[in-house]
Order: C-alpha cells, then sequence, then structure tokens
C-alpha cells in the first residue's frame, strides 16, 4: 500500500469518529418558571452534574445547554428558590418549575450597593434577621427593640423605658469618642434618619446640664422607632468596615439595611392582626423599712411621730408603686393587602399601636401606612419598584432623668417617705411636698411633654437590563430616596406646680415648643455587569455614583413667667428663643469586583471615594477600600461528605470614615451679652478645618462550617478594628482665648469574636426543635492619645465618669482614689453577651423563647446615690458592703462620698433577662374551611410576654438603661430614669 492511500485511509477513520463523536452530543433545551404562578424565572444556573459544563437561562427563562450523552442530570439552581436535579434521559423540551424558599431567601446578603450574594459565598459575618425571627412569634414596640438579643456583636442600650422608644445600637463595640456611633440606617434604599431631638425644653426646668455634664438630658425617643417593624420582610447588619466599606464615610458604626415586604403576583391576599395586652414595670427597686426611730433620725424632730400616726391611720403609701404602678393598657392593629399581576405587585398595609405607660398620662399612640409597588415592562427588561410609607405619630414621655432644680419625679421619689401626704384634697388642690422640691403626684397630673412626628419616607428604584447574552449581562440601577419628618415637642409646666412657685425658686411656669423639621435625599446610579466563562466562573462589576443631601433645622421657644393661666409663648413675661440648624451634602463613587470561581473560591475587591461639605476641604476625596476573599473547600473535588458537610475559611478587610461632630470644622458663634446690649460672642473651643475624618480600618477573618448535612451550623469570626485620626479635644494655649480645640489626636482599637450556632436537634412530621447560640465579645483600647487624659460623660471624678486615657479601654469608668489619685474603678464595656434562642412545633403548636444573658460591664449607679443621701434606700440598713460588718449599706456609701470615693455607686450590670416568649396555636384546616367555607385560609392565636424573668443584682429598676441617649460614650450612667416595662399581649391573626 502506498503512502497515498495510507493517508486517505487515515482521513477517512478520522472523519468516522469526528462524526460518530457529533452524532453522540445531544442539545437539551426547556424554559424556567415560578410554579406557583408561572411567571419567567430569568438567569437561572444550569448545570451538568459532575462537571463544569453549564449555562444560564435566558430574559425569557430559555435554555439550552449540549452535553455529550443522555442519560444526564442536570442541576437547576436560583436565589431564593429550592435547587434541584433532573435527570433527563431524552430531548423533549423541559419546564423547570421552582417553589420560592423562606431558607434560600435566608441565604442571600448584600455585599455592594447594588449586588446581593448567597451566604454561603460570603467572606464577612452578616447576620440576616427574617421577618419571622423579628416579629413573627413575638411583637415588639420597636424596631430597634426588637433587634436586641438577634444577631452577634451589638450592645443594645436602652436611653428611657417610655413608651414610644429610645434605644441606641452600637455594633462591635464604641467606634468614636464625639463623633456619630449610631449605625447607618437604609430602608429600602433610603437613608433614614435616627436622630434623638431634645427639643422639649425640659432642660431648662430642669436644669440637667447645670452640672458636671453638659449634655442635655430631656429623654428624646429615638426616629428609627417610627418604622413599623410588622412591615418589614429582612434586616441585614453589616457590623464593620470590612463589609460596610463600600458606603463610605457614614459606614463607621455599621450599616442597618431594611427591606419591607412586598407583593406577589397571583390572588389577593388579606391578612389582619389584632393585639391586646398590657405592661407593668420589670422591678420596683423597694422602698426602706422605716420604724419610727429611723424616721426621727433621718428626717428630723418630729417625725418618728408622724411615721407613727400614718402606720396607725393605715396611710403609710408606698410613692414608687403609686407612681410607676399603672399596667398600661396595649393595642396593637395591623392589616396587610397583597397581590398582583404578571407584570405589577403591591403590598398596602395599615397599622395602628397604642400603647398606656406605667406612669399615669404617659403613652404612645402610632398609625402607619405603607404602599410598596413593583411594576415589570417592556418584555420584563424594566422593573420599577416604589416603597412609600407615612407614620403618624405622638408620645407622652413624662418627666424624668437627672436634674439640678429638684422637679423630676424620679429624683423627687429618692427622698420622699411613706408616711408623706401629697394627695389632692376634696377641691383637687396638691399640697406642696415639704421633702422635696415638687409633688410627684402634682406633676404628673399636671405637667405635658409631648413628642409628635409626621414623617414620609419614599424611595424608588428602577433596574434596566441593558442587554443579556449566554455568557453575559448588563444592569443598570437607579435610585431615589426620600425622609421628610417634622417633629413638634410641647412641654408646659403650670405656675400652680410647687417648682414654679417663685418662691421656691421657680419661674412662675414655663410653656415651650419645639419644631424640627428634617430631609434627607439620597440618588444613585449604578451599573452591574456580570459575565460567564465556559468553566463557570462568574465575573460581577459593579460601578456607580452617589449623592446624599441632610438638612435638619430645629427651633426652640421656651417661655417662663406666664400671665394668669395662658399657654401660648406670646403670653409670658421671659420668651428664650435658640436655633440649631446643619446641612451637609455628600457624594461619592465606588466600584467592586467580584470573582466566583465555581463556588469553591469568591474574591471581592472595592473601592468608594467620598467628597462632603462636613470635611475641611468640601472638595476633598477621601478614599475606602475594601477587599475578601472566601474559599468553599467543600465544593472542591477531594472534599468527602462525611461529618462536617461544608467548610468555607474567610477573611475581609475594609476602611470607612466618620464625619467630624459639629463644631469641630469650624468656631461657632453663640449669642451673649455684652455691656447689657445683645451681641455674638465665640465659645471656649476652637474649630480647625483641617481636621481629616475619622477613619476605621477592619480586618475580620472566620470561617462557616456546617455539620451532619447541615443539620448544625457554625459560624465563628474575630475581627480587629482600628479608628485612626480620632477627632478629640486638646487644650489649647490660653493667650489664644480659647480653652481648647478640636485636633485629630488619637487612635482606637476594637477586637472581638462572635460565634454563631444554629442547629435542627429534631425534625420529624409532629414534632420539630431548632435551636440558636450567639457569644461575642469585645475588647476596646486607646492606643494612641497625643492629648492630656480627659474625663467625659459623667458627673466628674467624685462621682464617677468616663476616662479617656492611653492604654486603657475606651469605656473605662473612673473616679477618685481618695489620695488625690484617679484610678479606674470599672468598666462599661460586658465581659460577654450569649443569647439562646429555641423554637419547638408539635403538631399546631408553636413555642418560642429567648434568654438573653449579658456578663459584666459597670454602670454609674447615681440612683442609688440620691436614695442615699434622701434617707430612703431599700437597702439602707443592711450590712452587706461594710467589710466588718459595723457600718450599714446607706452610710456606707454616703461616707465614701463625702471621701470623694465613687466606688461604691461603681455596679455591676449584668443580667439574665427571658426576652421573648411566645405560644401559637394555628386553627387546623379542616375547622377553618367548616366555619369559614372558603373565606379564611389560616387563623393564628398567640400569647406573647416580653422582658418577663429578669435575673440581676444590679441595685435599680433595670441595668439596661441609661441616661444619656445614643452618643458615643455615657450608656452606663442612671439618674432616675422613666423604668423599663415588660409586656403581656394576646394575638389573634386571620389570613383572607
Amino acid at each position: 500500500m502506498n503512502k497515498a492511500k495510507i493517508r486517505l485511509l487515515n482521513l477517512l477513520m478520522l472523519m468516522s469518529l469526528l462524526t460518530g463523536a457529533l452524532q453522540a452530543q445531544e442539545t437539551i433545551t426547556g424554559k424556567t418558571v415560578e410554579k406557583s404562578t408561572g411567571n419567567i424565572i430569568p438567569f437561572v444556573n444550569v448545570i451538568q452534574k459532575g462537571t463544569s459544563n453549564g449555562t444560564t437561562s435566558n430574559m425569557d427563562g430559555q435554555f439550552s445547554l449540549t452535553v455529550e450523552k443522555l442519560p444526564t442530570t442536570l442541576s437547576f439552581s436560583y436565589l431564593g428558590y429550592e435547587s434541584q436535579e433532573i435527570r433527563v434521559t431524552n430531548l423533549s423540551p423541559l419546564t423547570i418549575s421552582f417553589i420560592e424558599s423562606a431558607a434560600a431567601l435566608e441565604e442571600v446578603v448584600i455585599t455592594g450597593l447594588a449586588t446581593s450574594v448567597k451566604r454561603s459565598n460570603a467572606a464577612n459575618a452578616v447576620s440576616s434577621i427574617t421577618s419571622q425571627e423579628l416579629v413573627g412569634r413575638a411583637s415588639q414596640p420597636t424596631l430597634d427593640g426588637a433587634l436586641a438579643g438577634k444577631f452577634a456583636g451589638a450592645l443594645v442600650t436602652r436611653n428611657s423605658g417610655a413608651p414610644g422608644g429610645g434605644v441606641s445600637v452600637k455594633l462591635r463595640g464604641t467606634t468614636s469618642v464625639f463623633g456619630n456611633a449610631q449605625p447607618l440606617y437604609i430602608v429600602d434604599g433610603v437613608y433614614v434618619d435616627n436622630s434623638s431631638i431634645s427639643g422639649a425644653g425640659l432642660n431648662f426646668v430642669s436644669r440637667a446640664a447645670a452640672g458636671g455634664n453638659t449634655s442635655t438630658q430631656d429623654n428624646p425617643s429615638n426616629r428609627i422607632a417610627d418604622l413599623e417593624a410588622n412591615d418589614i420582610e429582612r434586616v441585614e447588619v453589616l457590623k464593620g468596615a470590612s463589609a460596610g466599606a463600600i458606603y463610605g464615610a457614614r459606614a463607621a458604626a455599621g450599616v442597618i439595611i431594611i427591606t419591607t415586604k412586598r407583593g406577589r403576583s397571583g390572588e389577593t391576599k388579606v391578612s389582619v392582626q389584632q393585639e391586646v395586652g398590657f405592661n407593668e414595670i420589670i422591678n420596683f427597686r423597694g422602698q426602706r423599712t422605716f420604724t419610727s426611730a429611723i424616721a426621727e433620725n433621718t428626717f428630723g424632730e418630729g417625725q418618728g411621730a408622724l411615721f407613727t400616726q400614718a402606720q396607725q391611720n393605715g396611710r403609710l403609701v408606698d410613692y414608687e408603686r403609686e407612681v410607676f404602678g399603672e399596667e398600661g393598657f396595649i393595642s396593637n392593629t395591623y392589616a396587610s393587602i397583597s397581590g398582583g399581576s404578571d407584570n405589577t405587585t403591591f403590598y398596602g398595609s395599615f397599622s395602628n399601636r397604642e400603647e398606656d405607660g406605667i406612669v399615669k398620662n404617659t403613652g404612645y399612640a402610632k398609625k402607619s401606612a405603607r404602599l410598596n409597588l413593583t411594576h415589570d415592562f417592556f418584555d420584563d427588561k424594566m422593573k420599577l419598584t416604589v416603597s412609600t410609607n407615612y407614620i403618624d405619630s405622638e408620645s407622652d414621655r413624662g418627666f424624668f432623668n437627672n436634674d439640678n432644680s429638684g422637679s423630676t419625679i424620679g429624683v423627687t421619689l429618692t427622698s420622699l417617705p411613706p408616711w408623706a401626704q401629697l394627695f389632692p384634697n376634696e377641691n383637687g388642690v396638691y399640697p406642696d411636698n415639704p421633702y422635696g422640691g415638687s409633688n410627684p403626684l402634682q406633676t404628673i397630673q399636671l405637667i405635658t411633654n409631648k413628642e409628635e412626628v409626621n414623617r414620609f419616607v419614599l424611595g424608588s428604584t428602577l433596574d434596566y437590563n441593558i442587554f443579556e447574552s449566554e455568557r453575559a449581562s448588563l444592569k443598570a440601577q437607579f435610585r431615589f430616596g426620600l425622609d421628610y419628618y417634622q417633629l413638634q415637642t410641647r412641654a408646659f409646666f403650670p405656675k400652680e406646680l410647687q417648682f414654679m412657685d417663685p418662691d421656691n425658686g421657680g419661674v412662675n411656669g414655663v410653656s415651650a415648643l419645639g419644631t424640627t423639621k428634617n430631609r434627607n435625599n439620597n440618588y444613585s446610579a449604578f451599573l452591574v455587569h456580570t459575565y460567564f466563562t465556559e468553566n463557570n466562573t462568574i465575573f460581577t462589576t459593579q460601578g456607580g455614583v452617589t449623592r446624599e443631601s441632610f438638612l435638619q433645622n430645629t427651633v426652640n421657644n421656651v417661655a417662663s413667667d406666664l400671665i394668669g393661666s395662658e399657654t401660648n409663648l406670646d403670653q409670658a413675661g421671659n420668651i428664650n428663643v435658640s436655633q440649631f440648624q446643619r446641612e451637609q451634602n455628600d457624594s461619592g463613587f465606588f466600584v467592586q469586583e467580584e470573582v466566583n470561581f465555581q463556588d469553591k473560591m469568591i474574591g471581592t475587591v472595592g473601592l468608594r471615594a467620598d467628597k462632603s461639605s462636613n470635611f475641611g476641604d468640601a472638595n476633598e476625596l477621601f478614599y475606602f477600600p475594601k477587599a475578601s476573599l472566601a474559599i468553599n473547600l467543600h465544593n472542591f473535588d477531594f472534599w468527602k461528605d462525611g461529618v462536617v458537610s461544608e467548610l468555607k475559611p474567610r477573611v475581609a478587610y475594609g476602611e470607612s470614615g466618620n464625619f467630624a461632630p459639629f463644631g469641630a470644622l469650624f468656631t461657632t458663634l453663640i449669642g451673649n451679652s455684652i455691656g447689657g446690649f445683645p451681641g455674638i460672642g465665640v465659645p471656649a473651643t476652637l474649630g480647625d478645618s483641617n481636621i481629616d475624618p475619622e477613619r476605621q480600618k477592619e480586618l475580620e477573618f472566620g470561617f462557616d462550617a456546617s455539620f451532619f448535612k447541615k443539620r448544625v451550623n457554625l459560624q465563628a469570626s474575630y475581627y480587629i478594628k482600628d479608628v485612626d485620626d480620632l477627632i478629640l479635644q486638646a487644650q489649647n494655649e490660653p493667650s489664644s482665648g480659647f480653652a481648647q480645640r478640636f485636633s485629630n489626636a488619637g487612635n482606637l482599637r476594637n477586637q472581638g469574636i462572635e460565634l454563631t450556632l444554629d442547629a435542627d436537634v429534631v425534625r420529624n412530621d409532629d414534632f420539630t426543635w431548632s435551636t440558636n447560640v450567639i457569644f461575642f465579645r469585645n475588647r476596646s483600647e486607646i492606643t494612641q492619645l497625643d492629648v492630656e487624659p480627659f474625663n467625659l460623660g459623667g458627673f466628674g471624678t467624685g462621682l464617677g465618669t468616663f476616662r479617656i486615657e492611653e492604654g486603657q479601654s475606651v469605656t473605662q469608668i473612673a473616679g477618685n482614689d481618695g489620695n488625690g489619685n484617679i484610678v479606674k474603678l470599672g468598666d462599661a464595656e460586658p465581659d460577654f453577651q450569649m443569647t439562646f434562642t429555641n423554637n419547638f412545633t408539635y403538631k399546631n403548636f408553636d413555642l418560642s423563647f429567648l434568654w438573653h444573658w449579658k456578663e459584666g460591664g459597670d454602670n454609674i449607679n447615681l440612683t442609688t446615690l440620691l436614695t442615699d443621701l434622701g434617707g430612703v434606700s431599700p437597702d439602707y440598713d443592711a450590712f452587706t458592703l461594710d467589710p466588718s460588718g459595723q457600718v450599714r449599706n446607706g452610710d456606707f456609701r454616703i461616707n465614701a462620698l463625702q471621701n470623694g470615693l465613687p466606688e461604691p455607686f461603681i455596679e455591676d450590670a449584668s443580667y439574665l433577662r427571658l426576652r421573648e416568649i411566645a405560644l401559637k396555636y394555628s386553627v387546623p384546616e379542616n375547622v377553618i374551611q367548616n366555619l369559614f367555607k372558603g373565606y379564611v385560609s389560616n387563623i393564628e392565636l398567640g400569647i406573647t410576654g416580653l422582658n418577663l424573668i429578669n435575673i440581676f443584682d444590679y441595685n435599680s429598676y433595670d441595668p439596661e438603661v441609661s441616661n444619656f441617649g445614643g452618643n458615643g460614650l455615657s450608656t452606663g450612667v442612671e439618674v432616675t430614669p422613666f423604668p423599663t416595662s415588660k409586656q403581656y399581649l394576646f394575638r389573634v391573626k386571620m389570613d383572607f
């Protein structure tokens, strides 16, 4: 055979093999839809099992995948729906129907401003809380209160127990000394305001800021409490810069992203829920056990006889129970309607909450209406999402907290003996209180302290799919947000009040009116490009520009020396007007690249750049980078599925900023009197336009693991969070005329660990038991201080104060040691916190409860100080403090105070609290059908308890309450606050 014949034979054999191979290849086609509605689901991942051969469905849900031979198995997955595997034996077109999965929805977390990622691929410990976890089992008075104990890394402190809120949330420790320490809240893309605005003018009456602390203590609520928790679908918490760096200069204290509920196409559904119940104080301090001798020795000559007479006549009064003994009625109504067509869906709701306080004439009422719309048009290439929310609320918060005029209700109780006779006579006239500056019963009855809020929140998002192909897609997104509210505060103290009498140092009546207008706008535009390679590597590129504007204007009018019984501001002898304005404009851009290699290795890099009118140079850009890597070891070929079914080590780094506090970038002007004429002067603190924003740098690493086929899941994280360029107040040269100046003068470090364990302990047809355990701790340190150590946030070293000192915790509590030295006496930072959540389901019954254990962390308890000085402390006559056992507790603490030693008033604020317990019963379907003939689809009956069990040794109402709101420090100072309540609620829910 010659060479030509041999070559021809080889060519024929090769062609035969190729033809056979081509004939063996098969093309599988089909479409992806939602089972319940038949709607198209685009961009579904389609993978030939055991290979890297895959594709995605297009905008019309169509897919086509070539395989070598049949039969074969295809895997289909899409975020928010149950993944599934289909065995394909022939070439008939497939219709893959997806079922929505609540569990899958929980697996989606935010990684950028316009994208999300599966939790299994996330490189950060992002906490997600579903609607069911938030309020599905146990209703909460406010949204921020509902977050307490439900995710790792959060210190939640109540600034007031008054109805209507007053809660501060700190994520992974204190992130600023003078600047903002509260997280950024974003609701459906809208940057919402969470200010606590002291506008009632109460400080004019109480003179609380006239003592050792210059902060006003007007007991305000915080504005995130306006949001209706039942409207929320999911909350995601980005706890530090490693996760929130893409949000730039507002993310130093973390980001809380809130997504509200949306309608679904199909039959219109109506749901109505009604709750009724009551609240009561969680803990009475109690009163001293008096005898005639104790009364005589404590209150002076003749008081023993008055005590004996009152005792014999049955007229001893427990005034603490008289003031805080109300069982406030609660009524919550919530109704929603949802539904829509293939192109348009809607969700509407209305809520009405009415809550009476544990003090007469205090309470909270809120009405909220929401309408969310989603519309797809241009053959589903464009989607418009609109969220609207209107809130109308009113609260009466009483008159509590610290004072230097003897006027507040709480301070008056600290010196009030039980034989005092303070009830009104038959004409309704209240007697003066001879044991204090005011009659608390008269104060409760006659004063007004109201907050009224009208708020409108609007958010809209437009998504446009510019193009898509088998391997790539490009999406544009545009967002607009508006948060506008008007807050009006109204306070009235009539002249007949004991502490308004000029003979008692009063000002003959006070009428105060405060108005705050707040407007937040945010605008943004994003591009997201996704590219799929042949080996199933996904590149997601996003970039965009943002713009935010913030405007707040507060005007306070305080009128005193009222004419007759007038309440109008102009009917007064003296009128004081103050105004505070703040306007800020921010803009920036960001880019982020995410690379996902076959769900095995997921890396992200990004950069945020911001400029702001609140920077010294409004045109200077500050850059905040981020980077992360997650490795799903269980997705590699070498992994053998055993006890450990999943294991993902991860690491993330990010930076974010924090704006300068008011007055740091410039020297403010203040009004004063010059030679008897009105004039303008300057304060004692000098501003500096060259100050840089505080910069946070966070490194987080950890791992996620699943055991026993995902029955047990563990998430572990360790973080190091450095805050550089702390903006502090430094001493200034006396010759300048300024006592101090703002300066970048320190660095701060937080580091901590977070552990979360979830387990499905039992799961069968009749009974299920799931549990969740969270453990976390944080340690802080001032790593650099370029100024002398200074005190902040308390009432001086004689009573205990926070002290900023290099090498010490930022939350250390310091005071005198009796030898002229300032020493550390405690630390407000807890040793650790743990929560235990359990859910039990047996047939139609569901039982859940949440325990919260906070170990360590100290408070400055000045309520005990005042009751000691007033001679009414419940433990005054015990002998548990003096090591020798010779000196009574009250005398022991007073002696320490007289020697300048505040240590006895620095108390451990540990507690174990049953935050929530709920029992629910779902009425069987056959019973519902027999009763309502198909008009009702679901009925649930439930009982809820909040804060029912509270175990602590803290010598006051509640170790979780603090006076000074949500500022950087001072979340461990207590001076006669409005006590916290426990609540009992009965719930009925019906779906139609």
